[in-house]
């Protein structure tokens, strides 16, 4: 599996570690025991051992020692990587048939997994064909470790893993795969929002632990939500475990996120005034609401005592009243902030683009098109970047001096006409030595680097680009190659 990069994260210098880092590896003691467990008499028993005995379809073979063990769980675990109910369901079967090798070398096998299946926290067995996953659940795997070798160290070493395994010496380290992941981000109060990773947001990945990020951001925890994943196998590891995988703890924190709860890139970089009043204005919403509930509070007290005046019920009650209305004002004064916040929003939005327009308007006319071009040749460019936009402008300008010059030579031959043998001969030498120091530094741009520009172009954008960037990129072809090529 191979995760894309974005140019972000190239500038940031942890491009290379997030293709190296495409997989995670989760581990729990092992323990073998021969009692046959059901999948509900399993979950009773993991609250006192992480690894169990399991069964499988070849039951009850001599040469065979069979384990189970909670493969992986579903929430935000201490690595802040965030296994997503939805992805791990989608993963829940890849684990079958897998090698179960020893200190995660691919070269020495010594067993295989068997089977999966999803289990509640309440012990209950998953359906298959259950349409929707629950939303927090386990995935259990069976397998199994070779007991019959028949070479004598092969079965000296596997005497001793067994043993050891008794004592605890052992561990097994589930390996994960994943081709790509998304933003999970909680504030203070513990509400859980999930972010796309893409162009725009992929700043916020070397905020990532596991890019060696602090794992926060603006107030916000964040975490590595996994995609795309596909548990690969099993190693059996000594204690510490493998330096080469990341070692989760057995721990996980739900993390339930709703249909409505994806979070904006605007929304994460609000920091303008507006948003300053509206914090302040929740704060003072949320005082009032607390001095309203002490007052009932009070008032239910002063109801209980019978030698409470109605004189203080009353004082009390026009207190409510008071807050109350301060609620109601607070409330309207937060509506208004907010939809003042979307309007400046919107505005600040126009003005970019009207600023960008208005640039690339001056660099169209600076580079020689007439006044009635340039609307037409700006939407032909719309669908550009920047850079792209700018370099097309660039070779405009270029074959707009050279068309100059070519005027120039011109009107010089004319005048060379009426001059003596030895005038002309004189200002010929000069030209020549001219046109070869020319010809060195000339760097020649053809369709080709339009090409290019096109090139660099996607490989900025995501892999399935909209019809309407294609349809622009079309005609700004088409018009490059009328208007400045072949002019």
């Amino acid at each position: 599996m191979t995760i894309k990069i974005f140019q972000n994260e190239i500038n940031d210098g942890i491009g290379e570690l997030v293709k190296s880092t495409a997989s995670v590896a989760y581990c729990s003691e092992a323990q073998i025991t021969k009692e046959v467990l059901t999948p509900t008499e399993v979950v009773s028993e993991l609250g006192k051992e992480p690894f169990l005995v399991a069964t499988a379809e070849n039951k009850d073979q001599v040469d065979l020692y069979y384990l189970e063990s909670v493969l992986v769980s579903c929430g935000w675990n201490k690595n802040d990587d965030v296994f997503q109910a939805e992805a791990t369901w989608e993963a829940r079967n890849t684990p079958e048939d897998k090698q179960f090798n020893f200190m995660h070398d691919e070269n020495d096998i010594i067993g295989h997994i068997t089977g999966s299946y999803v289990l509640t926290k309440d012990g209950k067995t998953v359906a298959e064909n259950t349409p929707a996953p629950p939303e927090d659940f386990d995935i259990i795997t069976q397998a199994v470790l070779y007991n019959s070798w028949t070479g004598e160290e092969n079965r000296e070493r596997m005497s001793k893993i067994l043993s050891e395994i008794k004592d605890g010496k052992w561990y097994v380290s589930m390996e994960c795969l994943f081709a790509g992941f998304d933003y999970a981000l909680k504030d203070d109060s513990g509400n859980s929002k999930v972010l796309a990773r893409g162009e725009e947001s992929s700043f916020l990945t070397k905020h990532l632990r596991a890019y060696g990020g602090t794992g926060e951001y603006q107030g916000y925890k964040i975490g590595r939500a996994l995609r795309n994943i596909a548990f690969s196998g099993k190693g059996l590891v000594s204690k510490p475990a493998n330096p080469r995988s990341v070692i989760l703890a057995e721990e996980s924190t739900k993390f339930n996120v709703d249909n409505h709860s994806e979070l904006s890139i605007g929304e994460l970089q609000m920091s303008d005034v507006l948003t300053e009043q509206l914090a302040e204005l929740k704060a003072q919403l949320q005082t009032a609401k607390a001095e309203n509930a002490a007052s009932k509070a009070k008032i239910e007290a002063f109801e209980s005592d019978a030698e409470t005046s109605k004189a203080k019920i009353d004082e009390l009650n026009e207190s409510i009243k008071s807050t109350q209305a301060k609620v109601a004002e607070l409330e309207d004064a937060l509506a208004t902030s907010q939809t003042e916040l979307a309007s400046a929003m919107k505005e600040m939005d126009e003005m970019k683009k009207k600023e960008k327009m208005e640039k690339r308007k001056a660099g169209l006319v600076e580079a020689g098109l007439e006044e009635e071009e340039v609307d037409e040749t700006l939407a032909s460019f719309d669908g550009l970047s920047d850079e792209a936009f700018d370099q097309i402008v660039a070779m405009m300008k270029k074959k707009a001096m050279k068309k100059y010059a070519k005027d120039g030579d011109k009107k010089e031959k004319e005048a060379e006409a009426g001059m003596p043998p030895e005038v002309k001969e004189a200002i010929e030498k000069k030209k020549k030595e001219k046109e070869a120091k020319a010809d060195e530094a000339e760097v020649e741009i053809s369709e080709d680097a339009f090409e290019e520009v096109e090139t660099s172009e996607a490989t900025l954008v995501e892999a399935e680009v909209s019809d309407e960037i294609e349809t622009a990129r079309a005609s700004v072809a088409d018009w490059f190659s009328n208007h400045v090529l072949n002019k």
